[in-house]
């Protein structure tokens, strides 16, 4: 018998394991794979070369949760890049972002746009800040028949209010444009320079499958924004050892905590009586008996597949069944034997840009034409492509004087329009993304010694993220804060005594920040000593 068992193996699963351990409970860990990480983690895909191979970079890792676990003392080390990003351009120039070089970088092109950076910058900053703010509270939650259950959370409310009337009117009008605009209009009102505007774009559309002029974009780019690299904000990292090394130094601190945590064991479902989650049952038919039981799956995955049908309400599975999911994203890891020479940029030896986010796309039209041409044909003929080559800092990825690559591309369907399989058309879709980065770094299709392509099929297959969706379910206006995964379960609850969400689908999202495992950790802990409160209020 344990306190809680928590379904899915991934860094929001184990996070939440270890705090639950650190209070003192009993916590068994089961996961369908055979390494624990869920889709942060390090594998080698081909003799010698070993990579992150679906996460491939950090930021949004809280610092709270890095420090509460001593992951630095369990092996974590991350490395921020030199600068954020490289964008090669159509006529052949080139824009860098970061390092302290952005302002004379975006000159090249306006002056005018160089001028504007600080004050974007600091109006972008004091939003991320309110949205930073809350990523480690639990969201105020729609609830019915109990009055002091809704007092509390007007209160939760009214915190959350407090900070945004703080902001004042004029930063209050660009909370209300970056929750509800489109990134393309909000970038556009600032800036008239297109790379720039690619730049800052691109976060728009990461996992996220739509035009950056889509109403709601400009959320997903300040998703994108409120983490931080050791102390400073907004920067980008790489874990050395990769996304593996977050994942293994927080299994490591879970099991230092005594969490029990067993690989490949694939649940089969979740075991409700009178009501409540009492534990789970596993492919091999063993019961595992709880108090309680977490999962850090996508919701879609626990309440559809793992809970039989008749312990949820109809309004309740109705909704989850229309969840919206899907990211658009293609991933490839590629192993090469020598880094591209950029035609905007030339040179093989490793330079800063290298150890860059490269980023090709070089305008928001651009973008915007890969999501039509991926709705209607099945993927971008002209495809957008983040370029991470992670040994450039890290050199035991791949051996001596050779490379890994980290290729995470958009747009593609998450299901294809003409309704064929992903398995017909992965190798042509890889060919595309390498010819793609070719047509900027005219060495690379050569360079390619080996790779791995991972579809979106590949992504629901082998990670459970379903239509290949990186964040459990879109960060759209329907599916974020008191509505992840809807309305009057924010709270990391379900309609389920006992069973709650400790993963991506819940607030605040997607992206490795721990803060999901954390904050449904708090609410299990909660739950927890009330009953205790009311076992011993009975007896006297």
């Amino acid at each position: 018998m344990h306190d809680v068992v928590i379904v899915g193996g991934g860094h929001n699963g184990l996070v939440c394991s270890a705090y639950l351990a650190m209070a003192g409970f009993k916590v068994v860990v089961l996961d369908q794979r055979s390494v624990v990480g869920g889709a942060a983690v390090t594998e080698e895909f081909s003799p010698g070369f070993s990579n992150s191979v679906a996460s491939y970079t950090v930021s949004l890792l809280n610092p709270k949760i890095i420090q509460d676990l001593d992951l630095a003392a369990h092996g974590m080390r991350i490395i921020e890049r030199p600068i954020s990003n490289f964008l090669p351009l159509d006529e052949g120039g080139f824009l860098k972002v970061g390092g302290g070089q952005t302002k004379q970088q975006v000159a090249k092109f306006s002056q005018r746009d160089a001028d504007r950076l600080d004050a974007y910058q600091a109006r972008l900053d004091a939003v991320a800040d309110v949205l930073r703010a809350a990523v480690l509270e639990t969201p105020p939650n729609v609830v019915e028949g109990s009055t002091f259950a809704a007092i509390a959370e007007l209160i939760k409310a009214g915190r959350i209010g407090n900070r945004i009337r703080a902001l004042g009117l004029d930063l209050q009008r660009d909370f209300l444009d970056l929750f509800t605009a489109s990134a393309g209009d909000f970038l556009d009102a600032w800036f008239e320079s297109a790379p720039i505007k690619a730049a800052f774009g691109f976060d728009s559309i990461v996992g996220n499958f739509a035009s950056p002029y889509a109403a709601g974009t400009a959320y997903v780019l300040l998703h994108h924004c409120f983490g931080e690299v050791n102390g400073k904000k907004g920067v980008w990292g790489h874990a050395i050892g990769g996304m593996g090394a977050i994942t293994q130094a927080m299994a490591k601190a879970a099991v230092t905590h005594g969490v029990d945590i067993r690989l490949a064991t694939r649940v089969r479902r979740i075991i409700v009586e009178h009501g409540r989650a009492v534990g789970v049952e596993t492919d091999e038919g063993e019961i595992i008996q709880a108090a309680a039981v977490a999962a850090g799956i996508n919701p879609k995955l626990l309440y559809l597949e793992l809970v039989d049908a008749l312990d949820l309400p109809e309004g309740f599975r109705r909704r989850m069944e229309n969840w919206r999911c899907g990211s658009g994203t293609f991933r490839m890891n590629v192993a090469l034997s020598e880094l591209p020479d950029f035609t905007a940029l030339p040179g093989r030896a490793c330079a800063e840009h290298h150890a860059s986010g490269i980023i090709i796309a070089p305008s928001l039209t651009y973008m915007e034409r890969a999501y039509f041409d991926a709705r209607s044909f099945g993927w971008s003929r002209r495809p957008i492509i983040e370029l991470v080559i992670p040994s450039t800092i890290d050199d035991s990825l791949a051996p001596r004087g050779q490379h890994v690559a980290s290729l995470f591309c958009q747009h593609v369907a998450p299901q294809l329009p003409d309704g064929s399989s992903w398995d017909d058309h992965r190798e042509t879709v890889a060919d595309l993304m390498i010819d793609t980065v070719d047509n900027y770094a005219p060495n690379f299709r050569r360079s390619v010694l080996a790779r791995q392509i991972l579809s979106p099929l590949d992504l629901e297959r082998t990670f459970g993220l379903i239509g290949g969706d990186i964040f459990h379910g879109s960060l759209d206006l329907r599916q974020i804060f008191s509505a992840r995964p809807m309305l009057g379960y924010a709270d990391y609850r379900s309609p389920i005594a006992g069973l709650y969400l400790c993963g991506s689908g819940s607030h605040p999202g997607g992206g490795v920040t721990g803060a999901p495992g954390h904050n449904a950790a708090r609410e299990i802990l909660r739950d927890f000593r009330r009953k205790r409160v009311a076992r011993a209020l009975g007896r006297r």
